[in-house]
């Protein structure tokens, strides 16, 4: 098992209470990470399958799990769903 890095506490730390930072969650994570949106959610998407992720913050990481699997759902769904050119 990978122990966490300093990044990545500090990541799972922001994922936890970016809502009360002000302005835009993506110039946060640009100014706290120096990482574009797109890397940030590829890394904390990374770490949502840790299981040291898990043990540092099992409330946060279970939720982020949750939403995740609602999305990929939501996108399965809608291609499912989506008219086929025949």
């Amino acid at each position: 098992m990978r122990e966490l890095t300093d990044r990545d506490r500090a990541i799972l730390r922001f994922e936890r209470q970016w809502w009360s930072l002000a302005g835009a969650k993506e110039d946060a994570i640009r100014t706290q990470f120096s990482l574009s949106a797109t890397q940030y959610y590829q890394v904390l998407g990374s770490l949502l399958d840790q299981q040291a992720a898990l043990e540092f913050d099992p409330m946060l990481v279970k939720r982020l799990r949750r939403m995740r699997a609602a999305r990929q759902q939501g996108r399965s769904t809608r291609a499912w769903n989506a008219p086929h050119a025949g």
